[in-house]
């Protein structure tokens, strides 16, 4: 799954354009690595997101092409 599509699904990021301009801008990373909006994610990857000073850290651990509100917050672990 690309990871735009990802971070909206799992409602990290609100809207899938916003996502994509948080990747364009350089501030989501995927295993340490800067992060293109098409990047394809896969189960235990890590996604660190900045918003502004903070940085969320964050685990994949399921991939779902739809997620209903409350199963959102299960396709991840917040990483420390």
């Amino acid at each position: 799954m690309r990871l735009d599509k990802y971070l909206k699904v799992s409602r990290l990021i609100k809207r899938r354009s916003v996502a994509n301009e948080a990747c364009d801008a350089g501030r989501v990373m995927v295993n340490g690595k800067t992060a293109r909006a098409s990047v394809s994610v896969a189960i235990d990857d890590i996604i660190e997101i900045k918003f502004g000073n903070n940085i969320h850290k964050v685990k994949v651990v399921a991939i779902s092409e739809n997620a209903k509100k409350s199963d959102a917050g299960l396709m991840y672990i917040i990483e420390e």
